[in-house]
């Protein structure tokens, strides 16, 4: 199914959007990011643009369980590039250099949620067999399925740069390419 979707540096935000706003949206404007890349400045343009309008932002425990995991990863990766530094991400986790890190994504994490209000997933009233048997495919995300049943659940316009969502029969505002030219 496709999605309606717009480009974000022309959409105005109007206070009756109600909006969630993906992982990948907050990493862009919260997270560690590569000097000069351009998605940095259109998605933080983006959240200024919202909150002047005053649309309610969303967010459920799964976009936050991923900037978490994503975010530390991404600040492993770079603080640390080389793999013998340690065996694997959870020796990092357990080290004495994680706590800086795990302090930058908590102060972050606190950042993301003073503009949103908790939502929940309805994970309770999901058809999980069909999720899975989607998933089972191969060709879907499983999180970004329960994020897709949310949105259209509680009828919220996703925010998101991650093209997994180009069938998801969505509105979607973007500024990704591919995701505005299968809409």
């Amino acid at each position: 199914m496709r999605n309606s979707a717009e480009d974000i540096r022309s959409y105005i935000f109007k206070p009756t959007d109600e909006l969630l706003l993906d992982a990948n949206i907050w990493l862009f404007v919260y997270g560690p990011s590569k000097p000069g890349d351009w998605k940095v400045a259109v998605y933080s343009r983006a959240l200024d643009k919202i909150l002047k309008a005053q649309s309610p932002i969303y967010v459920d425990v799964l976009i936050i369980s991923e900037f978490i995991n994503r975010y530390a990863r991404l600040k492993y990766h770079i603080h640390f590039p080389n793999p013998d530094a340690y065996h694997s991400f959870k020796q990092f986790r357990k080290s004495a250099d994680f706590k800086p890190i795990a302090q930058d994504v908590a102060a972050d994490v606190r950042r993301v949620l003073q503009h949103c209000e908790r939502v929940e997933s309805g994970f309770d009233t999901l058809d999980i067999v069909a999720l899975v048997e989607e998933y089972e495919k191969g060709a879907s995300d499983f999180n970004d399925q329960v994020l897709a049943e949310l949105c259209r659940s509680k009828e919220l316009i996703l925010v998101t740069d991650d093209d997994d969502f180009a069938d998801a029969g969505l509105m979607v505002v973007t500024a990704n390419r591919r995701l505005l030219a299968r809409a």
